[in-house]
């Protein structure tokens, strides 16, 4: 049986990349999908492209009647809400803390992470009613470590939104409601592109460019793609993960577990050099 069978799930941010991909995995794995963006064609063309059981909401998830209206029409078409993927994300400002300006914090944090709290804020009343559900966010390895975002804007919003899935996951899992967050590591997908400024067409066409140096970042010895998040969402949304809940789901190759094998071993053999001593 398709793991997420007849369940009902929500992806926001769902007109490309991560999002296209987890409602076409959720779709394949027999789930109703509404997927959530604020471009209208490409969304009604992931619609067109998965067919019967998908449809398309236009929506601004930083605007809270918008989130509402999302949810109601979830409700409407299906009476229920298994999974809820809070995955829209966007660009924050770059550069030092004495250069971000104001709105564009805002701006960032209003994408980042109070759509976040948005979306957790109205389907949290009706998973809580129901007595089950899983609300997956989207974080980044960018949330537990520095340096691993273009910018440190976007870095203190992912790290905000694992530790509000962990707050909210004490308070929903007494409903049975788990909460939880994938952190992506180097996604080949077009935000970095989108982060150094270019615009939503050319950033999306870059996400195969950025391959190369993405995968020499890792032990694993290739860039993360798409299908991996996805998968992880899979897992989550579903019931094999029912007693998952509060969790930060790192998907990056190993890249935040520690200095990689190869260089070190290369500067012990410098340092053996360096000291006289044989191998």
């Amino acid at each position: 049986m398709p793991r997420l069978q007849d369940k009902v799930c929500i992806v926001t941010g769902a007109t490309s990349g991560i999002g296209r991909r987890t409602a076409e995995v959720f779709a394949a794995e027999g789930a109703h999908v509404i997927v959530a963006g604020r471009r209208e064609a490409e969304g009604r063309a992931v619609e067109a492209a998965i067919g019967a059981r998908c449809a398309f909401v236009r929506t601004d998830v930083t605007e809270e009647a918008q989130v509402e209206a999302l949810i109601a029409f979830t409700m409407a078409r299906h009476g229920r809400i298994d999974c809820l993927f809070n995955n829209a994300g966007g660009p924050a400002p770059v550069g030092g803390i004495e250069t971000i300006p104001v709105e564009g914090f805002d701006a960032a944090m209003a994408t980042l992470l109070r759509s976040v709290m948005l979306g957790m804020k109205h389907v949290a009343p009706i998973m809580s009613a129901q007595g089950s559900g899983s609300i997956v966010n989207n974080g980044s390895i960018a949330g537990s470590r520095a340096g691993y975002s273009t910018s440190m804007i976007y870095s203190a919003a992912k790290a905000a939104v694992i530790h509000l899935t962990r707050c909210a996951a004490m308070q929903l899992g007494e409903r049975n409601v788990r909460v939880n967050t994938i952190s992506p590591g180097g996604i080949a997908t077009g935000i970095f592109g989108k982060a150094l400024g270019l615009s939503a067409e050319k950033a999306e066409a870059s996400a195969e460019a950025v391959k190369v140096g993405l995968a020499k970042m890792q032990p694993i010895p290739r860039a993360g793609l798409v299908d991996d998040i996805a998968m992880a969402a899979v897992f989550l949304a579903s019931d094999e993960s029912g007693f998952v809940n509060g969790h930060d789901l790192v998907v990056d190759g190993g890249v935040i577990g520690g200095r990689m094998w190869s260089p070190h071993q290369e500067a012990v053999r410098g340092m053996r050099a360096a000291f006289g001593i044989g191998h």
